[in-house]
């Protein structure tokens, strides 16, 4: 029987770092529902705030960074921005499964996969070890690999798409059902990310998770997420229908983001960069819409206020411009 996929609602998250130019903000006021048994897509950027975001769901973000504000609400677990010690350590893993964007940083290379998934088990308080073993065979196999095999090897034995796979079994090994994907295949050739996305979807759908996965390619999240959210200087900016925002996106970094990939067919030279840099954290404005430097709808209001996150149909985006069309 497959477990009742939980919902997570992250709401008014604020992530600051501390600088010696003070308190500055990676993330700033985001709200985002991943519903039960979606996947969503979070898209932006180097630099936009998406791995501080993912971060934010297992209480993770490290010093000089913290939580100065809002929650993350996860069904039949509360708020995990204030569970702290054991509460905490017990969440992560058992409930909330997080796959790294180096799968081979969460991989110590002096033991083998099995040793740390032993490890794993114990820290958990795992009582049937074999269980847990048979049970990580199970999910390497599914995902195209000799199980044992695996389990024997360091990790300089495994290839970037093998170690991503173990990434990936070592977040479900536990039975988490909120899992969390950082850059799943950054590194990757095409035909191994093909494979991992597809492993990603068949995962996600027969055990039954809720799943956010964090990646700057528009093509990875055209390809798993039934809805998303993307992110500019620390805030959301665009959420909704996958289908929806990439075949009619709102905002206009969106739509830059979009132009800016290249077509495999017509002419090359219809794709165009977005101009510009996008903002450090010592350079996001403390004041108005964040993406307005690199704008062309820009107007006098966006130097001065901050664009409010408003619905719009199925769509939820944070832009004056947006705001001053649906009006007219």
């Amino acid at each position: 029987m497959v477990k009742q996929a939980p919902g997570v609602r992250i709401d008014g998250l604020t992530v600051v770092y501390k600088t010696t130019a003070g308190e500055l903000p990676a993330v700033r006021g985001v709200s985002l529902e991943l519903r039960p048994g979606t996947i969503t897509g979070i898209v932006g950027e180097s630099g936009s705030g998406k791995s501080t975001l993912a971060l934010s769901l297992l209480n993770a973000v490290q010093p000089p960074g913290r939580i100065s504000a809002g929650s993350v609400e996860i069904d039949g677990l509360g708020n995990v921005a204030d569970f702290t010690g054991e509460k905490l350590r017990k969440a992560r893993g058992r409930h909330i499964g997080y796959v790294f964007q180096a799968a081979q940083n969460s991989l110590n290379p002096l033991k083998t996969v099995g040793k740390q998934l032993l490890d794993l088990g114990r820290s958990h308080e795992i009582e049937d070890l074999r269980g847990l073993v048979r049970d990580a065979k199970e999910l390497l196999a599914r995902m195209g690999l000799d199980g044992a095999r695996v389990l024997d090897s360091h990790q300089h034995e495994l290839s970037g798409g093998m170690r991503q796979r173990v990434g990936i079994m070592l977040a479900l090994v536990l039975n988490a059902h909120v899992v969390v994907l950082d850059e799943p295949t950054t590194a990757l050739d095409m035909i191994t990310q093909s494979n991992i996305l597809k492993i990603v979807r068949e995962v996600h759908a027969e055990r039954g998770l809720t799943t956010m996965v964090i990646t700057h390619d528009i093509g990875v999240v055209a390809e798993v997420a039934d809805r998303l959210a993307v992110m500019y200087g620390g805030r959301l900016v665009e959420q909704g229908p996958t289908r929806e925002v990439l075949g009619n996106p709102q905002h206009p970094y969106t739509q830059g983001l979009i132009r800016a990939i290249p077509r495999l067919v017509g002419d090359i030279d219809e794709a165009r960069a977005l101009p510009g840099r996008p903002p450090t954290l010592a350079t996001v404005p403390k004041q108005g819409c964040v993406f307005r430097e690199r704008c062309e709808l820009r107007m006098d209001v966006c130097d001065s206020e901050d664009p409010a996150a408003l619905a719009h149909g199925s769509r939820i985006v944070a832009c004056h411009a947006v705001t001053v069309k649906e009006h007219a």
